[in-house]
């Protein structure tokens, strides 16, 4: 079988590789939909996860066929059209049990696919623990809606989980690409009253009023930090979700937070060694601010949670896209376009079905 593969620093090409063997809990996966992430980009182009890894096949987004299920998988059969997340621990593990599938081994280990094994952008991909790990995808959801749930709704949505909205806080969501605008979308559903959304591109605004934004704040207008402030008469807001930016966003969060407010964090601050924090945001250390971090949760609860707000018509994951290819080698083309982001770009898709 052919993939997209990191075969070097800032460097990606196909290879040709053994299709995987499945295990007696495992299944193989034919993709259907394929989806890169910025996360994919930062292990070709940057420093993430296993990227010394020689020809790690990458890509984590995926809906797909199933091929072949081990001997003692229960509840799918090839045939079957399943949501692949892009965290599929092994819940075997202490830390699974403890309620961190997504660290199972460690540190965001739940990711397997690039940490420990090739990802999804092959003709043929593994899934471990598939009666864990697989969701079966409902006819009501097309391609485009179900492979924008495996990650950036699951991570966004996450985000806002982590940041404990209340219904009638008011909330601050820095950042607005994809995992930013599920992140506007996540705290619309869990009640906020008012959402700040920091951004500037024209296709992500958009997208982020449809999701539930009140106002938008483009930090070419100046500091982020003054207009939260100035729009919320200098209190700051309850909670605050953190997507996007670069070392100093966290600080800007600590200041914009009022006290006993909590941030969620589901920014991967790529090749970042140390990122600092704003004394007196905290409170030199005594406001009371909660500061959360994480991988989102994966497997198949977490996916079929999700899915019902798609299959009964209550949300639509589908509009992150904006560029979409219909072949599977256009993987490389979605790739490139990710690394390189377009104005107009909040997310490539390839989607092949049968």
């Amino acid at each position: 079988m052919k993939g997209l593969a990191r075969i070097g620093q800032d460097e990606m090409g196909w290879v040709e590789k053994d299709k995987p063997k499945c295990g007696p809990y495992d299944a193989i996966v034919r993709p259907i939909a394929l989806a890169p992430c910025t996360s994919d980009v930062h292990i070709v182009w940057g420093h993430a996860y296993m990227s010394d890894a020689p020809d790690r096949i990458v890509g984590h987004e995926a809906t797909g066929v199933v091929e072949e299920v081990g001997s003692l998988v229960k509840d799918f059969k090839p045939g079957d059209r399943v949501i692949v997340p892009a965290i599929t621990p092994d819940f075997k593990t202490v830390n699974s049990q403890k309620g961190f599938g997504q660290h199972c081994y460690g540190m965001g280990t739940g990711m397997t696919f690039i940490t420990f094994k090739d990802g999804v952008f092959a003709e043929y991909f593994h899934v471990n623990d598939a009666d864990a790990n697989l969701a079966l995808l409902p006819d009501e959801v097309s391609l485009e809606q179900a492979v924008m749930i495996s990650d950036m709704m699951t991570t966004g949505f996450y985000g806002a989980e982590l940041a404990d909205i209340k219904p009638g806080d008011e909330v601050a969501v820095f950042g607005i690409g994809p995992v930013g605008l599920m992140g506007v979308a996540g705290a619309h559903f869990m009640g906020a009253s008012r959402i700040l959304a920091v951004g500037s591109r024209p296709a992500a605004i958009k997208v982020a009023k449809e999701y539930g934004a009140s106002e938008i704040v483009d930090y070419h207008n100046g500091s982020t930090v003054e207009q939260i402030m100035d729009l919320t008469d200098k209190e700051g807001v309850d909670k605050v979700v953190i997507a996007g930016g670069n070392a100093n966003t966290l600080s800007e969060a600590l200041e914009v937070l009022k006290v006993g407010g909590t941030i969620g964090n589901v920014l991967h601050y790529d090749g970042i060694e140390t990122i600092p924090v704003s004394a007196l945001g905290w409170g030199a250390g005594l406001a009371d601010k909660t500061i959360r971090g994480g991988v989102c949760p994966g497997g198949r609860a977490r996916m079929e949670q999700l899915v019902k707000l798609v299959q009964y018509g209550r949300f639509d994951s589908s509009k992150l896209i904006t560029h979409k290819f219909d072949k599977f080698e256009n993987i490389e083309d979605a790739m490139i376009i990710m690394r390189d982001k377009p104005k107009d770009l909040i997310k490539p898709a390839c989607i092949f079905d049968d």
